[in-house]
């Protein structure tokens, strides 16, 4: 009779152990799964909005900003460069940016294409197989594009060149333009990229 108490305790205190145990070893493997559905500070930061500052950006000037991992080019264009965007209708495959896919809704549809004439803000990723363009802003010549060029973007990847507003040229394996991220001014000289100015 004594055994038989004896044998009951030992088994109550094993099973006992046993799922202490297992409980924890639940939760330890729980822990890691659940952790999985939240995405981590490096995801959360890849799509977060980008704040630049272009107050400091002179006429000819280009900053390069990443948003969710891509390249997005903030340049600030003079005078000179903003008449030159109006008289290259004739040598763009869509001059009027009739391409809902590369713009926004509230980005006039103007040569300019901005929300500040002077100021264009473009994704930097050519739109025929992805390569990053190169920023030539010099006129004529000197760019190695020739007597007519005005300043824009060219791929060396396969030759694809682009304005100052990044739309494409006649002559282009290209098929777009260049895609003008969601973005607004949180102040004169402070955009947001990555939040639409209809939700800021």
């Amino acid at each position: 009779m004594s055994n038989d108490g004896v044998n009951k305790g030992r088994r109550r205190l094993l099973i006992g152990a046993t799922s202490a145990v297992g409980a924890v070893g639940a939760v330890g493997a729980a822990v890691p799964f659940v952790a999985s559905w939240t995405p981590s500070a490096k995801a959360r930061t890849a799509g977060a909005p980008v704040k630049v500052d272009v107050s400091k950006l002179e006429p000819g000037q280009q900053v390069i900003a990443s948003w969710r991992g891509k390249p997005v080019w903030i340049v600030r264009r003079g005078e000179e460069a903003l008449a030159n965007l109006a008289k290259l209708d004739s040598n763009l495959q869509d001059p009027k940016s009739d391409n809902p896919a590369q713009q926004p809704d509230y980005i006039p549809k103007t040569p300019a294409r901005a929300l500040r004439e002077d100021i264009a803000v473009l994704v930097g990723i050519c739109t025929h197989l992805g390569c990053s363009p190169t920023y030539l802003p010099e006129v004529g010549v000197t760019s190695g594009q020739g007597e007519d060029w005005v300043g824009g973007y060219y791929c060396p990847c396969h030759g694809s060149r682009f304005d100052l507003s990044g739309r494409v040229m006649n002559g282009s394996p290209a098929p777009s333009n260049l895609v003008i991220p969601p973005h607004h001014y949180e102040s004169e000289n402070v955009i947001i990229v990555g939040i639409d100015q209809e939700t800021a």
